[in-house]
Formats: structure tokens, sequence, C-alpha cells
């Protein structure tokens, strides 16, 4: 469970369950977000780091609200889409 300092909980499960939320958001913004993805071990990375991202802002802006799996796996997905939109606009798009 991560609880975060406002009160708002992203609660998927285990571990297990966090490497799920995480390869699933971040493959999927993978595939909705335009240029090449970042192979099976960026996006994972992409994706735990969205869900932390997304759940300390949705911390911010939903005190004492409480995520279930698949809600944390909708805030990991945007976060990782707006991680992967500012990768691309920092480092340009990649051309494999």
């Amino acid at each position: 469970m991560m609880s975060l300092v406002l009160g708002a909980t992203l609660n998927p499960g285990g571990i297990i369950a966090w490497v799920i939320i995480g390869l699933v958001a971040g493959w999927l913004a993978g595939v909705v977000m335009p240029g090449k993805g970042y192979g099976v071990i960026g996006d994972l990375i992409l994706g735990l780091v969205g869900a932390l991202i997304g759940g300390f802002v949705v911390g911010l802006l939903a005190p004492d609200a409480s995520f279930g799996f698949w809600g944390s796996l909708v805030v990991a997905f945007i976060a990782a889409c707006i991680l992967v939109a500012i990768l691309h606009a920092v480092t340009g798009r990649r051309r494999i």
C-alpha cells in the first residue's frame, strides 16, 4: 500500500501487483504515445515512476481518496504518458 502525505492511497496489492501495474501502464503508454517505446525495461521503469508521481499528484489533488488496482493502473498510465511526452520533448524522438 502506498500512503501519501495528504492521505490519498494507491492500494493495488503487493509488490507483484505494483510490478504488473508498472509493466501494463508503461506498455500502454508506449503503445498510445507517438514514437517508439523504450523497450520492456524502459517501459516498466516509466510505468513505476508514473505510478509514484501520479500517486503523489493525486494525493495533492484528492486527499483522503483511495484507489484500488484499476484506479492505480489509470493513475500510473496517465502519469507514464505524461512522462513519455516530457521525454520526447526534452530528448527529441528517436529514429531507430
